[in-house]
Parts: structure tokens; sequence; C-alpha cells
């Protein structure tokens, strides 16, 4: 068995390194693949702590699914967005965009 220290660190490497790219980036997309990061972080913590406690009911394992499923809705809705943003011939530059959003016909 591997020492857990190894998959919790790739855990907060990956949440670390998706907080960034959430924070630091402009493009929609880009922040969009920092989410994922988190989500995917997220999931390795939730498989690995319910590896080591061993429970019944393979919690971890469930809720990972969980997270897997609601990712995969949140990038469908989030790309059909910025899709629709892109074809208005908006920018997707999220430093663009304005606090209060134009509502035009």
């Amino acid at each position: 068995m591997i020492h857990l220290a190894l998959p919790y660190a790739v855990a907060a490497l990956l949440v670390a390194i998706g907080a960034f790219g959430i924070l630091a980036r402009r493009n929609a997309v880009l922040v969009l693949i920092g989410i994922e990061l988190v989500l995917a972080g997220a999931g390795l913590l939730l498989v690995t702590t319910g590896a080591v406690q061993g429970d019944r009911w393979q919690a971890g394992n469930i809720l990972t699914l969980f997270v897997i499923t609601i990712a995969a809705a949140e990038v469908v809705v989030a790309l059909a967005v910025i899709v629709a943003l892109f074809r208005r011939g908006a920018s997707i530059d999220l430093s663009e965009r304005s606090a209060s959003p134009e509502v035009s016909p």
C-alpha cells in the first residue's frame, strides 16, 4: 500500500493549481479548466479518504461519482454559455465583463 502523503499532496497540488487558474486567468475557458482541476482534486481526496477508512457503504467512492456528474453538467452549461457569447460577437475575456449585465433585445 502506498503512503497516504502522496495522494494528499497530489490533491493539494491539483486544488492549488486550479485555484491559481481561477484567480489569475481572464479567459473564461481557462477559468473553467481551473474549476475542473479543483473538482479533480476533491475527487482524489474523496477516493483516498474512502480507501483509508474502509467503510462498508463506500461513501468516498459514491461521493466521487456525484462530483464527476456535477462536474460534467457544469462543463456542458458553461461551455454552452461561452459558445453563445462568442457567437454573439462578445468577448469571452472576463475582465471586459461589467458587474451588471446589459440587457439587449
